[in-house]
């Protein structure tokens, strides 16, 4: 993969990483959170497609504390949820621009 070719951890789409949410298990506390591109963050990452399915099979089969190697709280899922409601009526941190 090139070095801006990122994989959705839920469907396995291949697309730049812009087009993807960030999750970060942070080092080294391992807080599990979300990265909206106001700052880089450092650790072990998983990308997701921001739409409610790629969203919703990550949370059913815990695609996102699989990959992360770490617990991920329904929280992080709550949040990438209104993200996707508040997205589709503003233009919302959904994916980012590097």
């Amino acid at each position: 993969m090139t070095k801006d070719i990122r994989r959705c951890v839920s469907c396995r789409k291949v697309a730049l990483r812009s087009q993807f949410w960030r999750v970060v298990r942070c080092h080294p506390t391992r807080e599990v959170t979300i990265d909206l591109g106001d700052k880089f963050i450092q650790g072990r990452s998983v990308y997701l497609c921001p739409n409610a399915d790629c969203l919703q099979l990550a949370q059913k089969k815990n695609r996102l504390g699989k990959s992360l190697k770490a617990a991920v709280g329904d929280v992080i899922y709550q949040q990438l949820a209104s993200y996707l409601v508040v997205g589709a009526i503003h233009e919302l941190p959904l994916p980012r621009n590097r």
